[in-house]
């Protein structure tokens, strides 16, 4: 198994994006790249921490590569925002890879300039590619949010778009 921690705006959100690939055993939201140990969501939250909403994801390389969940997290978000995404501002909610080792540092930089050459944004690739220094689960009510909670407003308004548009994208990669 190989792990990947990416933040990519909302935890919720890219963690019910990640659960349905092929070859991904498991997704926990969690905390990483801050300051403050075992920070609490309302810390995370203020900005204060240096954190970013992340998750981690436990996968079979010999079914998905981490260069295809590289272009799913390339491919599912807006990695040309700042510290964005959609409504939710803040250095926590930044676009981030934190690499696990340098194999996996290189394949970010290059699948983050194969991404840049396509041109399939119009603005730069802001991402940031960082070592993992920490991480820390975030707290048991942030897990499988949106398969414990599906009718809730936010993920009817801002999770299934972005789902629909995974599944269209990236069919080949869905589990059965």
């Amino acid at each position: 198994m190989e792990q990947a921690t990416l933040g990519a705006g909302c935890f919720w959100c890219v963690e019910a994006i990640f659960s349905q690939i092929k070859g991904v055993q498991s997704v926990e939201a969690g905390y990483a790249g801050g300051k403050v140990r075992h920070p609490t969501y309302r810390e995370v939250c203020s900005g204060l921490t240096g954190h970013a909403e992340v998750i981690r994801i436990h996968f079979d390389p010999r079914v998905v590569s981490y260069d295809d969940m590289l272009r799913v997290f390339f491919g599912t978000h807006d990695p040309t925002t700042l510290n964005r995404q959609g409504a939710d501002v803040g250095t926590q909610y930044r676009s981030v890879i934190f690499y696990h080792d340098e194999r996996q540092k290189r394949i970010a930089e290059a699948v983050k300039q194969e991404i840049e050459k396509k041109g399939i944004y119009d603005d730069p690739i802001v991402t940031a590619i960082e070592p993992l220094t920490n991480y820390y689960p975030a707290e048991k009510y942030h897990q499988d949010y949106f398969a414990n909670n599906p009718d809730q407003p936010y993920c009817r308004a801002v999770i299934n778009p972005k789902l629909r548009k995974f599944r269209e994208k990236f069919r080949h990669l869905l589990k059965d």
